[in-house]
């Protein structure tokens, strides 16, 4: 499909793949620094704010920094990559230690009886119970990336987010506003397939919810960053 002279579905797929492979990039990641700063306090009172500080830096200034720090090219895609997987870290981090903190201490008391060591305790007992605090997270980090990616394209890496840039360009309003709803259009499904797979990875929530409750009153509220 071609439109404003561009083929849209390779930079809606291109699009896809600078939001989402950096969240996934960065939950593993943040897997193992959570796990860390949960098990070690000294770590968490230090690892903890730093990622949030971390968030603060504002995009473009960190996508324009990253070919220094890599030594890459400055129109390479890897340097919204990595952004993106900073970004991620700096909200995940701290969701894997709150999700962490969520599991009860009598299932893990339990689940150390019963011969559980750290690392079978955390991907059999800890990580399963934290599925809803992490799905949040990712949702969050996912959406945020989303519309980050579209800043990239200042620097000739935005994906779907070359659509603003050409209109402004061009001041055509009809081009900024087509970028905008299919980088929404996008995060939105995405957001929706995260919710699918916190619902199969941990059914029992369904059932926590009640029936007088519905599941968008029980969704965590998603927000975008630009």
């Amino acid at each position: 499909m071609r439109l404003f002279g561009e083929d849209i579905l390779p930079l809606a797929a291109e699009h896809v793949v600078l939001a989402v492979v950096p969240v996934l990039i960065g939950l593993v990641i943040s897997l193992v620094l959570g796990w860390w700063a949960w098990r070690v306090p000294a770590v968490r009172r230090v690892l903890v704010p730093l990622t949030g500080v971390l968030y603060t830096i504002p995009s473009l200034a960190l996508f324009v920094v990253m070919p220094l720090i890599l030594g890459t090219r400055i129109l390479d895609p890897l340097n919204v990559a990595a952004a993106l997987v900073l970004y991620a870290v700096a909200l995940l981090v701290r969701t894997v230690v709150d999700g962490l903190d969520e599991v009860p201490d009598d299932v893990m008391t339990a689940a150390v009886a019963m011969g559980y060591r750290p690392g079978g305790l955390l991907v059999g007992v800890q990580l399963p119970l934290a599925v809803p605090v992490l799905i949040g997270g990712l949702r969050v980090a996912t959406v945020s990336s989303f519309s980050l990616v579209a800043v990239g394209a200042i620097i000739g890496q935005g994906a779907l987010g070359a659509l603003f840039t050409q209109g402004f360009e061009r001041f055509y309003t009809a081009q900024i506003v087509f970028g905008l709803v299919s980088i929404v259009v996008l995060a939105l499904i995405f957001d929706a397939l995260w919710v699918l797979v916190g619902r199969l990875l941990a059914p029992w929530t369904r059932a926590a919810r009640g029936p007088g409750r519905s599941a968008a009153e029980d969704d965590a509220t998603v927000g975008a960053r630009v």
